[in-house]
C-alpha cells in the first residue's frame, strides 16, 4: 500500500471515529505499528492531526489566527455568545477569555445589566465600551497577536488577585480523553489562571472544537463546570462528552446533567 493511500485511510478514520490507535489500526491493515506511527508523525508535521500517546486525534481547526477564526462557524458563535451572555447575573464579576465567541458574548450582554467583566482581550473590552452598566477591567501583559490577548507573568499575577463568579473560557479543542486544549503554551497557562481564580467555568465551544485536540493541555474535561455548544453540534460529539462526565448545555435548550440524553433523562 502506498504511503499516500495509508495517509488517506488514517484521515478518513479520524473523521469517522474521532481517533486512531496505532497498534489496532496497523493490525486492521496488516501493517506494523511502526509504519503507522511513522505515518502519524508525517501527518502531524503537515498539521493534519494531533499525535497523542498510542495514536492520534483530529487536529483542532480553530488554531488559525483571529481573523481566520471569525470566518469559522459564525452562526454557532452568535448562538453560543448569546446563551453565555444570558448566564451573567446582575452584580457578578466574570472573567471573559479572548476569542471570537467571547466577543459575541460581550455584544449580547443585556443593555440593562450591571456587572463587572474582567478580560485580557482588547477585542472584548472594545466591544463593551458603549455598554452603560458593565464595568470593564482590562488585564495587561505581552500582546499575543495570534489571539489578540495579553499573556505572560504580569497577566497571570493580575488574574490571581481577582475572585470571579464565572470564567467564560475559549479553547481550540474539547475532547473526552485529551481534555481542554489550546495551541500555545503561554495562552494555556493564562486559561488555567482564569479557571483557578473563578468559582465555576463555562467552556464555549463551537462544533469544529468538539472531539479535536491541540498540543497544550489547559485542564482535564472534568474541570469544566459546563461545556456550552451550539444547536448545530454533532449529537455523537455531544454524547461522547456527556459519557465522559461533562455537563453539556446546548445553546437555547435547558441545561442537562452529565450522562443525560437529549430529552434530559439520565440512563437507567
Amino acid at each position: 500500500m502506498l504511503t499516500r493511500q495509508r495517509h488517506q485511510l488514517i484521515l478518513d478514520a479520524l473523521r469517522r471515529d474521532g481517533q486512531v490507535v496505532a497498534k489496532a489500526f496497523g493490525e486492521s491493515l496488516g501493517l506494523s505499528e511502526d509504519t503507522i506511527r511513522r505515518d502519524l508523525r508525517e501527518l502531524a508535521a503537515q498539521g493534519k492531526l494531533q499525535r497523542v500517546h498510542g495514536g492520534a486525534l483530529p487536529m483542532a481547526a480553530a488554531e488559525v489566527d483571529f481573523a481566520g477564526r471569525e470566518r469559522l462557524a459564525p452562526q454557532e458563535k452568535v448562538a453560543i455568545g448569546r446563551a453565555a451572555a444570558a448566564m451573567v447575573r446582575p452584580g457578578q464579576v466574570v472573567f471573559v477569555d479572548g476569542g471570537t465567541t467571547a466577543v459575541q458574548l460581550a455584544r449580547h450582554l443585556p443593555a440593562a445589566l450591571r456587572a463587572t467583566v474582567v478580560t485580557h482581550s482588547p477585542s472584548v473590552a472594545v466591544a463593551l465600551v458603549e455598554h452603560p452598566g458593565v464595568e470593564v477591567v482590562l488585564i495587561g501583559g505581552r500582546l499575543f497577536k495570534h489571539s489578540v490577548v495579553a499573556v505572560g507573568a504580569a497577566a497571570t499575577e493580575a488574574i490571581a488577585r481577582i475572585h470571579a463568579d464565572t470564567c467564560f473560557l475559549g479553547v481550540t479543542g474539547v475532547h473526552a480523553q485529551a481534555g481542554l486544549t489550546t495551541a500555545d503554551m503561554e495562552e494555556a497557562a493564562i486559561k488555567r489562571a482564569l479557571m483557578a481564580a473563578s468559582a465555576e467555568t463555562v467552556v464555549m465551544a463551537s462544533s469544529e472544537k468538539l472531539g479535536a485536540a491541540s498540543p497544550y493541555v489547559i485542564a482535564p474535561l472534568a474541570e469544566a463546570g459546563t461545556v456550552l455548544v451550539a444547536p448545530q453540534a454533532s449529537e455523537a460529539a455531544v454524547a461522547a462528552l456527556r459519557a465522559a462526565g461533562a455537563a453539556v448545555t446546548v445553546a437555547g435548550r435547558p441545561p442537562q446533567a452529565p450522562g443525560a440524553d437529549d430529552r434530559g433523562e439520565a440512563p437507567r
